[in-house]
């Protein structure tokens, strides 16, 4: 082993801070910073490294000799092997915090923002099974912790129907209950794993490809519409119909109820037809009498009450007076503008995915919005003076981009642009603060809103309101 990666053991070392990726902060005896997976802030441990950089080590908590006063029982049983919701055992108002400090730090470290009074980062009123959208992975071998390997027992069945382990792509965790979607999701789940076992269906193998079942998506809504789509390696007709039948009769609350048939090596459902089985091809979600048509492949914020929230907060930081031409930037399904219509002029949206623009026109139409419009395209080249002269000059941006940022190139058009407004909405506050430094120059953070739309976890929202100097 390289002298670079040796590993070594640090005793007794407290545990001060919550770092980025769900990863918590503890100093070794010679100043360096040891990131850990598995420790809360204010816990006393001992630390085994497993890799060592110039600046930092990386390791694991081994012996725990205090807990913190943070620390909370976790709810699931899966929690330190699924890895899906990696704050379960630190309590929510701690969690809170973190967040907020995550966002502030990253604002004023690498934007070099000058920031404005902060309003308390809004948490979640559910703290679990607020999810609209699960994806679960079938196995014929599934994860086996450390007590199964080393047991002399028989383990049994080995099908799974859950998760993949963090990092591990052909790795799947059996999940027996899990706390983030609200039921019927739990009771979908396990049924279908019981029914596929009865009946002889082959789980999937990753590695050789082979198997029958692929994937199940749910996907709930607040007015109660239910979607299943069951994603199939091969075409078993007799099999696959058997399974809907089931799912069907045992579950007559699934407005939806569809199927894929992908036998390519991933499992991804874009470039896939999705066929529907029973009922529609779509649910539908609402929000202040506006519905936004959802199908198999649509995006919509996963956490529906608090994107509410996140939405409003948008609109408020916005002003608008009924007389502003807004352009709603990475528009996606157009979620946003058909949200802020009503109190603008007229909203234009640009995404770069055709399919989201579609189902952007199509729930305009449905909504009787005739004030929006929405144009396809990459960003960085759609969004450039052409389009600003046949479109006008927008007196207010918003901007949601995907956890990478805006480019460069968009950055600097807005600055050329130059509107009175721009609300910056991100899921990444670490990018949000390097356009942001990029526009500091023009525009000063008069506003700023933590969102927290996934509880038990690291993920923060940001909202920021940029005005002119």
């Amino acid at each position: 082993m390289s002298r670079r990666n040796k590993k070594q053991v640090f005793t007794n070392v407290e545990v001060i801070d919550a770092a980025a990726k769900g990863k918590t902060v503890a100093k070794a005896p010679d100043g360096k910073v040891i990131f850990l997976p598995n420790a809360v802030p204010g816990d006393v441990v001992d630390v085994q490294t497993f890799k060592k950089r110039k600046a930092y080590y990386e390791g694991k908590a081994t012996v725990f000799h205090k807990l913190s006063d943070k620390r909370t029982v976790p709810a699931c049983e899966h929690f330190g092997t699924c890895g899906g919701c990696k704050w379960q055992d630190m309590a929510y108002e701690h969690q809170l915090f973190y967040k907020q400090k995550e966002v502030l730090n990253n604002l004023t470290r690498i934007g070099h923002i000058e920031l404005p009074e902060v309003t308390p980062i809004l948490g979640s009123a559910e703290q679990y099974f607020y999810r609209n959208k699960m994806e679960f992975s079938f196995s014929d071998s599934r994860w086996l912790t450390i007590e199964e390997v080393q047991s002399d027992k028989d383990l049994g069945d080995r099908n799974a129907l859950g998760f993949h382990i963090p990092g591990m792509w052909d790795k799947i965790l059996d999940i027996k209950k899990c706390h983030l979607q609200a039921d019927p999701s739990n009771a979908i789940r396990n049924a279908v794993k019981k029914f596929a076992l009865d009946n002889d269906m082959e789980f999937f193998n990753t590695r050789n490809q082979t198997g029958l079942l692929r994937t199940l998506m749910i996907r709930t809504s607040s007015t109660g519409d239910i979607m299943v789509v069951v994603q199939f390696f091969k075409d078993d007709k007799e099999k696959r119909e058997l399974l809907l039948n089931f799912l069907s009769e045992e579950f007559p609350q699934i407005s939806s109820l569809q199927y894929i048939i992908n036998e390519k090596a991933n499992d991804t459902i874009y470039d896939q037809e999705v066929i529907c089985y029973k009922g529609e091809d779509h649910i539908f979600e609402e929000m202040e009498g506006l519905k936004f048509k959802i199908n198999a492949k649509s995006f919509y914020q996963t956490n529906s009450a608090q994107a509410y929230e996140l939405y409003k907060i948008t609109r408020d930081f916005a002003g608008l007076t009924g007389n502003e031409l807004v352009y709603d930037l990475y528009t996606g399904t157009g979620t946003i503008a058909q949200f802020v219509a009503k109190k603008a002029k007229k909203v234009v949206g640009v995404e770069a995915v055709p399919d989201a623009i579609l189902a952007a026109k199509e729930n305009a139409e449905l909504n009787k919005i005739d004030n929006v419009s929405f144009f396809v395209g990459d960003m960085k080249n759609v969004f450039n003076e052409s389009f600003i002269a046949t479109h006008g000059k927008p007196d207010v941006i918003i901007t949601d981009p995907p956890r990478d940022g805006m480019h460069k190139d968009v950055v600097n058009q807005i600055i050329n642009i130059a509107p009175d407004k721009i609300v910056y909405v991100s899921c990444n506050s670490a990018t949000q603060a390097r356009d942001l430094e990029i526009l500091d120059e023009m525009y000063k953070v008069t506003k700023l809103q933590p969102v927290d739309m996934f509880p038990q976890t690291f993920h923060v929202e940001n909202v920021v309101l940029l005005e002119k100097r």
